[in-house]
């Protein structure tokens, strides 16, 4: 803040210590024993009461806030632009004398974090580091590994694709065979880093309502091998050619999809995360998804990834975790 904020507020918070301060002993006063039995002068339904003093153990409490407000002042920031005297926040690393990531010294919740991340990397960057140096294949594997990866995952993935990984409406299932953007090692491990996002538009003002129902009812039939509801007003055949000539650019002529563009297969049931009702299928055309999983790169790091691939990974490949334990 600028000078004159940081004096405003410094002579606000000070001026109000110290007027508290000069109320608090202004309006002390002792008691005489002769004094002890007066009152206020007023009663109600026979109840009177004492002129008495606030205790001392009270008043002592008072005096005690003050200063401890006073200590507080002094050690952390509070006073404008004064960063505090908290001893070890002088430098990030005080033995390297790293600062810290904004320049600035004494304590904030900030600061105070920094450090504990860096303990923390101190501890156990090591760990991570050799896992990182390891094949995903070969960390999937590892008990170790798959304990500290499953830690990471319900930390920081769980909350969409669900604490046993087997997805939620609009997120995927993470145990099956079925992956949009690939589902190898290094596939997996992109998706992590980078994030995703679907962009399969909405073909509802193109191919009208009728051309969506009657995709929707290819799809349902002739790809996925479903029957049609009865009450479906849709022809396969018609979905068929308004599938080859606007669908199969992305899904593929035979409807397996395409990592490399994140299409899902349409063969396979794992495939809807939106629904594979008519109904669901037809409003999925309609409108098209905009599904996005967040970046992991700068949240999570390389090293950490590396372990939640690896974790991942091995949610689809059972029979390799446990041929390791």
């Amino acid at each position: 803040m600028t000078e004159f904020w940081s004096l405003y507020v410094t002579v606000l918070t000070l001026g109000t210590i110290f007027a508290l301060t000069w109320l608090l002993f202004a309006t002390r006063k002792g008691q005489r024993s002769e004094q002890t039995d007066e009152k206020v002068g007023h009663a109600y339904d026979g109840i009177e009461e004492y002129d008495n003093p606030l205790p001392r153990w009270w008043f002592m409490l008072f005096v005690g806030t003050i200063i401890f407000a006073l200590g507080y002042l002094v050690l952390y920031p509070g006073l404008g632009n004064w960063r505090g005297l908290l001893p070890g926040y002088e430098y990030l690393d005080t033995k390297d004398k790293t600062p810290f990531a904004n320049g600035q010294t004494g304590w904030t919740g900030v600061h105070e974090w920094e450090k504990e991340m860096a303990k923390s990397d101190a501890r156990f960057g090591p760990i991570f580091a050799k896992f990182a140096a390891m094949p995903i294949e070969e960390v999937a594997k590892d008990p170790q590994a798959l304990k500290m990866g499953g830690r990471l995952f319900a930390s920081n993935c769980s909350v969409c694709h669900g604490s046993d990984a087997k997805g939620a409406y609009g997120f995927p299932n993470l145990t099956d065979a079925d992956w949009r953007w690939g589902g190898t090692p290094t596939d997996i491990k992109n998706s992590i880093m980078a994030g995703r996002h679907a962009v399969m538009p909405g073909w509802g003002e193109i191919i009208g309502e009728q051309g969506v129902s009657d995709v929707a009812a290819y799809v349902l039939t002739s790809l996925d091998g479903r029957k049609l509801p009865d009450t479906a007003k849709a022809d396969p055949l018609k979905g068929q050619a308004i599938y080859a000539t606007n669908c199969a650019v992305c899904h593929g002529p035979e409807g397996k999809g395409n990592p490399l563009m994140g299409a899902p297969n349409l063969t396979h049931p794992g495939a809807f995360i939106y629904g594979s009702s008519f109904a669901q299928l037809q409003q999925t055309i309609r409108y098209g998804r905009q599904g996005q999983m967040p970046a992991q790169a700068e949240l999570q790091g390389n090293d950490k990834v590396h372990l939640l691939a690896a974790y991942v990974y091995s949610l689809s490949h059972p029979d390799e975790a446990k041929a390791a334990e």
